[in-house]
């Protein structure tokens, strides 16, 4: 590795800052002037990133930089706010004409990617987190891509029936992408609203006057596309709602990514055996972590679900099983079945005993 590029990647603060600040400014430099600026943001998110954990450039191991808050609390709500700012930028420069039907299409693209990849995983960072000034930051970003119930589901459900037939976020051994998307997106949207009502239940200590979370989901939604149509128009409208069904299928091909074909054990008495590191997939890429806030750290996340992006390592002992590639790339794989079969299935340990 080149001596400058060792010094800029040699401090975690320094590295994650980088890799999670340089698609926003492409991407404002597509907004802008579209053309090779287009084409430079929709290959640094796909193509560069690849080649740069191809190369290694980053290491694998631990990253640190936990007890850094410049690292692990400005950082998250640096980008909150940049994805805030993101969507005017996007909106305006997506109805805006000048760009071409090539800068156009890589400029929705690029955008496309960066909400469903970036934003989702600093969303999923922040819902996390035990303030709740900070879990309301990563809730209105869900809320702003129409996909507000992620929150309940994903904490409340996902995370609690992963590995299981309960889970709708979980894919099944041998189930295509799109079998699971067609099942995942409703059967998360019901099953978060179910355990939300079921908790909100008098017995179980719900607070007077609490409104249901899906009141805010939805509201939100709704008034987000108000205020869309209010400012850019029908075609904002449009192209917003496109872009967040771009969005949401990031989100939906990481979690199909992230599980597919792993099951829990399910013990004499009915139960799941508990959730363990070789119910997740990792990737230690290490680049695509960086920007990604080590979302491809995935089994010791659903181990210790309270630990920040910073102090997330690959699984104890290597028990996770490890993606080939890195996130984003198997997350394109999956988009053709028959390849991402031949590449997978083989990977996939031995059935569960007990498994229905």
């Amino acid at each position: 590795m080149p001596p400058t590029a060792k010094a800029l990647f040699s401090a975690p603060l320094t590295r994650f800052w980088f890799a999670c600040a340089m698609p926003p400014v492409l991407l404002l430099l597509a907004a802008v002037f579209g053309g090779w600026f287009s084409l430079a943001a929709f290959l640094w998110i796909t193509g560069v990133a690849f080649v740069l954990d191809e190369a290694g450039l980053v290491p694998v191991g631990a990253m640190g930089g936990a007890e850094d808050r410049r690292l692990t609390l400005w950082l998250p709500v640096a980008l909150a706010l940049t994805h805030f700012a993101m969507i005017p930028l996007a909106l305006w420069s997506l109805t805006a004409p000048g760009h071409g039907l090539a800068g156009w299409c890589l400029t929705f693209l690029s955008f496309g990617l960066w909400f469903g990849q970036v934003s989702n995983a600093n969303a999923h960072e922040l819902i996390h987190r035990g303030d709740r000034r900070l879990f309301r930051l990563g809730m209105w970003v869900y809320v702003s891509m129409l996909f507000g119930h992620h929150t309940s589901a994903h904490r409340k459900v996902h995370h609690r029936f992963v590995a299981t037939e309960d889970d709708p976020s979980t894919a099944r051994r041998g189930e295509s992408f799109y079998a699971f998307a067609a099942r995942a997106w409703p059967g998360a949207f019901r099953a978060g609203y179910e355990m939300e009502a079921f908790l909100m239940r008098p017995r179980l200590g719900r607070r007077r006057g609490r409104v249901h979370p899906y009141v805010v989901y939805l509201g939100g939604a709704v008034a987000v596309l108000v205020a869309v149509a209010a400012v850019f128009g029908l075609a904002g409208f449009l192209v917003w709602v496109v872009l967040c069904a771009h969005a949401q299928t990031q989100i939906l091909l990481s979690d199909y990514v992230q599980h597919y074909g792993l099951t829990r054990a399910i013990r004499a008495d009915g139960t799941p055996e508990p959730v363990g590191p070789e119910h997740s997939w990792d990737a230690p890429q290490g680049f695509s972590g960086l920007s990604l806030l080590n979302a491809n750290r995935h089994a010791r996340h659903h181990l210790r679900p309270d630990l920040t992006f910073a102090e997330l390592d690959l699984s104890p002992e290597g028990k996770a099983p490890l993606l080939p590639h890195s996130l984003p790339v198997m997350a394109t794989v999956a988009l053709s079945p028959r390849i991402w079969r031949r590449m997978m299935d083989r990977r996939l340990p031995p059935e569960a005993p007990g498994r229905p």
